[in-house]
């Protein structure tokens, strides 16, 4: 993985120091609220309804074991014991003390970690699939440009001040992991029909009060000219984008508003000015440099078969359950994927203790490379275990409720922190999603039901990414009571969707039994093997609806 150089090294120190000075002034009284906001937004500091959190980058979704040791200091010495991993594969922390920051920077900053771009109107960090590099199938390591659009997006002078925040995923494979449609920028890795490797871009897809689809806007972009065609796509973005309306300033509003041929062709035209003035090409030498640090790990040469896997399958049923539904193929023989829910029955969706980050460091750094990565929808994976060590990693992660079998499942939920951290949201998403998962908390019963993605969001903003749920929950309030508005159909993957909703609002005392009656309906009208997502696009709303609402 990618190792700052000594630039990195100092952009970050200078951050730390300046946001010290910052911070300094804020406690003393010298600044105002009002005045700090935008200081410490630039340096991944909120303000929430009952303390500042912070927002630590995780490019990429990609960390070293020391990282995560870090990260498990961090919520001992500065938090309460805990952090919250969230959809754009990064950490929060929701209860550090402001004067402490700037001290919690410096250590971060010992394993190449900060919160720079993590929040204001910025591009943020950059996201990318969880089994970059891993899986089988990838057309290339989608890490590789994901970095390339680190270091050229980090203080870039012209984008610094957007009209509003700005997200950009990449995926090199043809099952979508990274929800790319749903970005402002989307990227595919492609090979063309001559061989050459290359991206295919979209752009104008986001959640949030408007929900848009990402449109296509090229097919391919040559490896050197992608920096040149984003910064095109940004310039149009920058000069277009309105500042008038936060509520339209995202260039999901501007794609929509010009229309996709008209966005088109203005990004064409910056993408020809930038183009032949040559400024943006990037070097094969430092696409060759920066691949390296994304080189496979020293496999060793094994059989797809292990006895000793083969037999602990066979003599413990629980972990023969983990393995199915947490466990992905690799694309070397002899190793698998491992996927760490976050989503214990009854649980926090995303928290992991400082004790439980410990543990993963440790069996990151024994078993898998030393590598570790955070998905979008709040888990961690471990991306290279060999099969003859899979139990032994089980039987760690079980002892330290971590083995919850569940990916994929109704019980693997994504949920903001809703009112229960966050200023901005009418509704309490933890706890109902506390509440579905112990309603649905029979593992059998989850495995009849199959794949079945539940994501909830505490209010309009769709951090919790309702809006592409297979059911998508949304926190509304009326007239000071919390009600929950159900949508159905949503996807994030190639097939991405935004869900309908189903009618009138429910209260918190009747939501959880309206889940249960989608799902109920759903297994009534399934044909064999089909998902939740298959039967509801056959069948379409009515039948959910008639049942929700009779």
């Amino acid at each position: 993985m990618y190792r700052y150089d000594e630039f990195d090294h100092k952009l970050v120190a200078d951050r730390v120091e300046q946001f010290r000075g910052q911070v300094a002034r804020r406690v003393s009284g010298e600044l105002s609220e009002d005045q700090f906001k935008p200081l410490r937004l630039m340096n991944g500091v909120y303000l929430q309804l009952h303390a500042y959190m912070l927002r630590v980058a995780i490019p990429y979704g990609t960390l070293r074991s020391e990282q995560v040791r870090m990260l498990a200091h961090i919520a001992r010495k500065y938090d309460r014991g805990y952090g919250h991993f969230t959809t754009r594969q990064n950490i929060q922390f929701n209860w550090p003390a402001l004067d402490k920051i700037p001290e919690l920077l410096d250590e971060l900053a010992t394993v190449e970690m900060h919160a720079i771009q993590t929040s204001g109107n910025c591009i943020r960090n950059v996201t990318s699939d969880q089994y970059a590099g891993a899986i089988d199938g990838e057309v290339e390591d989608p890490r590789i440009v994901s970095e390339i659009i680190r270091q050229w997006s980090t203080f870039h002078p012209e984008f610094t001040y957007l009209p509003r925040k700005f997200k950009i995923a990449v995926t090199g494979h043809e099952n979508d992991r990274a929800a790319i449609k749903l970005h402002d920028i989307g990227i595919v890795v492609k090979k063309n029909d001559a061989g050459d490797i290359g991206y295919e871009v979209h752009v104008g897809g986001g959640q949030g009060r408007t929900p848009f689809i990402a449109k296509k806007m090229t097919d391919f972009v040559p490896k050197a000219k992608l920096l040149a065609y984003l910064e095109a796509v940004m310039r149009a973005y920058n000069m277009l984008g309105r500042r008038d309306n936060s509520y339209k300033a995202r260039i999901k509003i501007l794609v929509h508003e010009t229309g996709e041929e008209e966005m088109r062709r203005l990004v064409e035209t910056e993408f020809a000015k930038i183009d032949a003035g040559q400024m943006l090409s990037v070097p094969q030498e430092e696409i060759d440099r920066i691949s390296a640090y994304f080189a496979a790990p020293d496999f060793e040469t094994l059989s797809q078969e292990s006895d000793a896997h083969t037999k602990a399958l066979a003599e413990d049923a629980d972990f023969a359950r983990f393995v199915r539904a947490n466990v992905v193929a690799h694309k070397q023989s002899g190793y698998a994927i491992v996927n760490i829910s976050l989503k214990p029955i009854g649980g926090v969706p995303g928290d992991a203790t400082d004790a439980q980050m410990d543990v993963i460091a440790d069996l990151a750094e024994q078993y898998s490379f030393d590598e570790l990565r955070v998905t979008h929808e709040q888990n961690l994976v471990l991306p290279h275990v060999k099969l003859d060590d899979l139990k032994t990693v089980y039987d760690t992660l079980a002892a330290h409720e971590l083995a919850t079998a569940n990916l994929g499942l109704i019980s693997d939920q994504i949920a903001c922190p809703g009112l229960d951290y966050c200023n901005l949201a009418n509704a309490r998403s933890i706890p109902l999603a506390q509440e579905i998962s112990e309603r649905f908390s029979d593992l059998d019963r989850q495995y009849d039901i199959g794949e079945l993605k539940i994501k909830i969001s505490g209010c309009i903003n769709a951090c919790g990414h309702h809006h592409v749920g297979h059911i998508g929950i949304l926190g509304v309030d009326k007239k000071g009571t919390e009600f929950y508005q159900i949508s159905l159909g949503g996807a994030a993957d190639e097939n991405a969707a935004i869900g309908q909703i189903t009618g009138r609002a429910f209260t918190e005392e009747d939501i959880v039994d309206a889940i249960e009656t989608v799902v109920t309906t759903y297994t009534d009208l399934r044909e064999s093997d089909e998902r939740f997502i298959d039967t509801y696009q056959r069948v379409g709303m009515a039948p959910f609806k008639e049942r929700l609402y009779d």
